[in-house]
């Protein structure tokens, strides 16, 4: 169901960031996240002059390459729009994400190597939702992998209230893994 109508508005900024996981022919996967920033209005930028309206005022890509623990073994980064002309020169600091895991922490992690005057905001905060891809990606792929679709708790157990063990489709979808009461049969 959509939001319910809005008072009479105009538009002035659009935010795009889209994510796309890859299964790589060598074993290990690709994660790749690109985020676009477009103002709907004109506006002088010292830099590059004129910024028009379908023109970014942000373009920014990563690719991470993780293996099956979701540890990352290459990254590359790429800005192709910014509003400084110095923005790419902080680039070759997220090489300081290789042998990060994608795991408990990896918010924080992120922050220590590439916060504040370390990384760039856009593309930290693109690692959010690379790393969120990076699990859906990986886990239903490597879940069913594991012992033909058998083995331990589903990695989505308990990560949200529609997952949580003792609930309603938790019982159903993985019965064996339900914590919540039993039906007492007569």
């Amino acid at each position: 169901m959509p939001l319910p109508p809005a008072a009479e508005r105009k538009p002035l900024h659009t935010r795009r960031v889209t994510c796309r996981g890859y299964e790589r022919a060598d074993g290990l996967w690709d994660i790749e996240g690109h985020i676009t920033d477009e103002k709907h209005y004109a506006f002088d930028n010292e830099w590059r002059g004129t910024i028009q309206p379908g023109q970014f005022l942000h373009e920014m890509w990563v690719r991470l390459t993780v293996d099956d623990t979701l540890t990352v073994r290459a990254v590359e980064v790429s800005t192709d729009n910014s509003p400084f002309a110095h923005c790419p020169a902080i680039l070759p600091n997220f090489q300081r994400l290789v042998g990060l895991s994608i795991a408990s922490g990896w918010t924080n992690a992120v922050k220590q190597r590439l916060g504040r005057t370390e990384g760039c905001t856009h593309l930290v905060e693109l690692l959010g939702p690379v790393a969120t891809t990076a699990f859906q990606t990986l886990a239903p792929v490597l879940s069913a992998r594991r012992n033909g679709g058998a083995g331990g708790p589903p990695p989505v157990l308990n990560t949200c209230h529609v997952m949580a063990s003792d609930g309603p489709v938790v019982k159903r979808w993985f019965p064996e893994h339900y914590a919540g009461p039993r039906d007492v049969e007569n």
